[in-house]
């Protein structure tokens, strides 16, 4: 008897198995799980998946954002589900945050949770209302539960915690309207002009396009820049209004660095800014001539220097070190072969004709020595008499300029020029400015 009542359990559950096979398959969900427990959100809503550990901080944003992130060119705001459920978070031994990207109406939002499983398709007839019992959020923002292979999934409502409720949004922007046992995020208002906004609105502003420089470029602003940053960013300001101050993908922020470069860059030096560089050149007690060329590029600023240090020292034995980590133009820069006409005056006394094109001649290439190099970790160099490092520390992290700064200082001679980039500046406590725009030199206090 007991083997025939084991039998008719076997046939019920092979057809419940069959049962759950032919069930029609009408919504799928991406699961995941927030402290300990699972959920599932549309995945007609979830346009990627993703990680990452490192996020650009957004001032004065709701302790749920963990700032912003760049997705291949998109700014878009991160959000911690964690956090805006007021769960614990549990640490990931990578360091790497797990994330769903999700489309809602026309906006993306980045979302970090513990961990991100499957897709579970189901059919919706099997979702039961939302209960209290069955999360630690509020039943607000969920559209429904449902049983899998016994797993019971949450289902949040993404689109209701991320859509803007008009009514609450008249109480306030840019942060969490609370009533007892609810919460709500509303996206921060757009500001119609630059000039109307407050000085909180203003700094915020401030402090993004900063970090956004950052992201996007890899450029820091600090006190090397600041002078030039201040200018611009009031610049910026009165342009761009409301929530166009911000810097939403790399062509903002290019656009944003447009007038920082110094004269000539990639290129030769033309005459005008050769002869300024020319004039600020002292005199020197010996004439080995030591050169530090930083983040040389494909040569073409270092042939410039070349030049005209020939020029305006006609007896001196010059060397030049001339480094850069793209090891692609510092492999071509010694071979380089151009047109006259690409040559600007100053250099044509130095040029040799070949087969292919123009070229320098060997007394110019003896005195180069290009070297693919990583200067943050290590330079061993002699005592010099020139460093010149045009737009070089305003994209390195701002400890890596205080760093490169000081070697400066430890390798220059006692009369030695640092060269920086026309909208860069050293500090006024340790260094004295020689040089006149757009030839930004110093030399030590």
């Amino acid at each position: 008897m007991a083997a025939v009542v084991k039998s008719l359990e076997q046939v019920n559950m092979d057809l419940q198995e069959q049962k759950e096979r032919v069930e029609t398959v009408d919504f799928k969900m991406i699961t995941f799980s927030l402290a300990g427990k699972d959920y599932g959100v549309d995945i007609m809503n979830v346009k990627e998946i993703a990680k990452a550990d490192k996020f650009t901080y957004v001032p004065n944003a709701a302790a749920f954002v963990r700032g912003v992130y760049n997705l291949r060119g998109d700014i878009i705001p991160i959000i911690d589900l964690r956090a805006f459920f007021r769960l614990p978070v549990e640490a990931n031994p990578d360091g790497q945050e797990n994330m769903l990207i999700l489309r809602i109406q026309e906006r993306v939002y980045g979302t970090i949770v513990d961990k991100i499983d499957k897709v579970v398709g189901i059919n919706t007839e099997s979702i039961q209302p939302p209960h209290p019992i069955f999360g630690d959020i509020n039943i607000k923002f969920i559209s429904g539960v449902v049983e899998k292979q016994g797993d019971l999934y949450i289902i949040l409502d993404v689109v209701r915690i991320f859509s803007q409720n008009k009514e609450e949004d008249q109480k306030g922007h840019g942060q969490i309207q609370e009533t007892p046992g609810d919460t709500y995020f509303a996206p921060p208002p757009v500001i119609e002009k630059a000039s109307e906004a407050g000085p909180e609105v203003a700094n915020s502003n401030f402090g993004f396009v900063q970090d956004g420089l950052g992201t996007l470029a890899h450029f820091f602003s600090s006190s090397v820049n600041s002078a030039w940053f201040d200018r611009r960013f009031s610049e910026w300001a009165n342009i761009h209004s409301g929530s166009n101050v911000q810097l939403r993908n790399a062509s903002d922020a290019e656009e944003f660095l447009s007038s920082f470069y110094s004269p000539s860059t990639g290129v030769f030096w033309e005459d005008e800014y050769a002869y300024s560089f020319k004039g600020m050149l002292p005199d020197l007690p010996s004439n080995n001539i030591q050169v530090w060329n930083v983040g040389c590029g494909k040569g073409y600023e270092t042939f410039s220097l070349a030049c005209i240090l020939k020029a305006r020292y006609p007896q001196g034995h010059i060397k030049i070190w001339a480094n850069d980590s793209d090891i692609m133009a510092i492999s071509a820069a010694p071979n380089m072969v151009f047109d006259v006409e690409e040559a600007p005056e100053y250099v044509r006394a130095y040029l040799v004709k070949g087969k292919n094109g123009y070229s320098f001649n060997q007394e110019i290439k003896d005195a180069i020595s290009f070297e693919y190099h990583d200067v943050l970790n290590g330079n061993h160099l002699p005592e010099l008499d020139f460093i010149i490092a045009r737009d070089f520390l305003s994209f390195l992290a701002v400890q890596s300029q205080d760093k490169m700064i000081a070697d400066f200082a430890e390798r220059l001679k006692k009369q030695g020029v640092v060269i920086l980039g026309r909208n860069e500046q050293l500090p006024d406590d340790d260094w004295q400015p020689i040089g006149k725009d757009p030839v930004s030199a110093f030399v030590r206090a």
